[in-house]
């Protein structure tokens, strides 16, 4: 069976971008590959979070996951920092990396201008830790968004150099992997570009019934079509594309005729949306509550995925050490 793997970094709540994007995926995912879903607590030690915030957020996190349907009979879920062998390897990529390439990672750079006063190491080699997250497992297919396709293909080719380098053939070379042609975008209520934490436009799967009809009425609108059949601006094919998102095909042609007829309301059509999107979140704001509440049930998840991941990171790391030249443990 081919092995998957993926993380997410504990920087926050999901929101329905996550949710139909990534944990979409691993939901099919999860029922047709071996697959590695981990926690990236490492990656997020970039901006210094609080130890109380970061385990918080490793805990709420993970309970967002199960609640969402990621099923630990299935696929193994656990947190990056609980499978010492990863950093090892990292080490390992970091002595084969260089930092002329390191530097010309797009993501890299958006970082130094975004936050000049924290260029830190960590921030440098990213992908090499990245890398190392997915080869530990021999991983074939990575669920990723186009953002992150020259990390992807930093990792192919740190993979490909290390097996160069040996003259071996250990590593695959990850491919980026999409379940369908299309990916699901989902917008931001800002009236422009995708749903994101950092833009402050996503509506998150623990947000009440109140907060969501909040925000979605005060999602960008324009005064409404003057010429029937006109094209949607950008504001408006966002609120029409989440509503092809969570209503029914029934709900979506309404608003869609009323829109191509210069009849449009948005106020209605706002308030059907947040009608539509609380009963899309209620079942999972419901299940997450119940699953942060068990923490026994929480520490029992990731301690198995720990010893599952750690199963398969200790082989392959005793296969590097062994061709590097170093003892195996």
């Amino acid at each position: 069976m081919e092995i998957v793997a993926s993380g997410i970094r504990p920087t926050g709540n999901l929101h329905l971008g996550n949710y139909f994007g990534a944990v979409k995926s691993f939901l099919k995912m999860q029922d047709e590959y071996k697959c590695f879903f981990f926690i990236a607590d490492w990656h997020s030690l970039t901006t210094h979070p609080n130890p109380e915030n970061l385990r918080q957020s490793v805990k709420t996190i993970l309970a967002e996951y199960l609640a969402c349907g990621i099923d630990p009979e299935k696929a193994t879920i656990y947190v990056q920092s609980d499978v010492r062998e990863v950093v090892e390897l990292y080490l390992y990529l970091n002595m084969n990396a260089y930092i002329g390439e390191l530097e010309r990672v797009t993501t890299f750079k958006e970082k130094v201008r975004a936050q000049p006063d924290n260029v830190n190491a960590g921030l440098l080699t990213y992908p090499t830790l990245m890398a190392s997250d997915v080869i530990i497992h021999k991983a074939v297919k990575v669920p990723v968004g186009k953002d992150q396709e020259q990390n992807m293909e930093m990792m192919r080719k740190f993979a490909r150099r290390f097996n160069n380098i040996y003259g071996v053939d250990l590593f695959p070379e990850p491919a980026s992997f999409h379940l369908s042609d299309k990916a699901v975008k989902v917008p931001g209520l800002d009236g422009s570009g995708k749903m994101g934490k950092s833009e402050g436009n996503a509506i998150y799967l623990v947000d009440d019934e109140k907060t969501i009809r909040k925000k979605v009425m005060h999602a960008v609108t324009d005064s409404g079509p003057t010429e029937p059949n006109s094209e949607k601006p950008e504001p408006i094919r966002n609120l029409f594309t989440m509503m092809e998102i969570v209503s029914g095909k029934d709900t979506y042609d309404y608003f869609d005729g009323k829109y191509n007829t210069c009849e449009i309301r948005y106020g209605d059509m706002k308030k059907q949306l947040a009608e539509d999107i609380n009963a899309f979140c209620a079942p999972i704001r419901e299940r997450i509550s119940d699953m942060i509440a068990n923490e026994a049930y929480l520490d029992k998840v990731v301690r198995a995925g720990a010893e599952k991941a750690s199963a398969s990171a200790s082989e392959t790391l005793n296969e590097v050490r062994r061709i590097i030249g170093f003892k195996p443990y």
